[in-house]
């Protein structure tokens, strides 16, 4: 028999890290539970889940994306295949959508390295400041700021920081990325709040979870959107009109 660490079947049960499916998990855990579960081998504090939660209900839809724009028009060219339409709205779960959630916890986890918990916030700003410089040296992106279309501040983020706060999760890590924010605003003259990226990977970093979790948690939570996307496409399609809208232009582009 070839067996993981996370489960198995025989022909009379399913074990799932050593645990019963049908007997110990079935209708006694929710399925955050089943993530820490399966991934992390324990099950999660109360505030812990509230915070996976909020990572979850976050990611699930933010409008026309490019990743639900993908998920409709594939399901407008193969209908019988809700798995392929998903799928291709999670493929560009990358380092510019979605997928920045984890390079900013892993952004921040590195600075953080240098921050006693109890840092002053004049520390803080220190070791914002020695990341940027860093970073603009390496010509590495700094991430979680700015939004193409929340520029006067991503209402996200209030919500976020707030439940951080209220479940002991505002630690060194919120701290960072909220100077991280304040100063490059300063060295740039202009502002550029923190968006949900920032709020996630700071969340991510201050449950001292992989910073792979933080594009892993995004990926399901935007499943749960991109299938309302699916439902919604065949209910009321849109994404023919999209592909129409870029035949038209671009016959209007056309050189005579």
């Amino acid at each position: 028999m070839i067996k993981t660490e996370i489960g198995f079947t025989t022909i009379d049960k399913i074990t799932v890290r050593g645990l019963d499916l049908s007997n110990d998990i079935i209708g006694k855990f929710d399925f955050i539970d089943m993530i820490f579960h399966t991934t992390l081998v324990r099950l999660p504090e109360a505030r812990e889940k509230a915070m996976v939660n909020a990572i979850l209900v976050t990611t699930a839809d933010h409008g026309i994306t490019p990743s639900a724009l993908a998920a409709r028009l594939t399901y407008a060219g193969a209908p019988e295949a809700l798995q392929g339409a998903v799928a291709a709205g999670l493929l560009g779960a990358g380092n510019v959508f979605l997928g920045t959630m984890q390079n900013a916890a892993e952004m921040l986890r590195e600075g953080a390295q240098e921050l006693a918990d109890d840092a002053s916030g004049e520390a803080v700003h220190d070791v914002a400041r020695n990341l940027i410089r860093r970073y603009r040296e390496a010509r590495r992106p700094i991430f979680g700021l700015g939004h193409p279309i929340h520029i006067h501040g991503d209402p996200r983020v209030p919500a976020l920081r707030e439940l951080s706060r209220r479940h002991g999760y505002y630690g060194k890590h919120w701290r960072l990325m909220d100077a991280i924010g304040e100063v490059f605003g300063e060295e740039k003259g202009k502002s550029l709040p923190l968006n949900a990226v920032a709020a996630i990977g700071a969340m991510i970093a201050e449950l001292a979870l992989d910073p792979l979790m933080a594009r892993g948690l995004a990926i399901v939570g935007r499943s749960a959107g991109l299938l309302a996307h699916v439902v919604e496409e065949k209910q009321a399609p849109i994404a023919s009109k999209a592909w129409l809208h870029v035949l038209s232009a671009d016959s209007r582009n056309e050189l005579p």
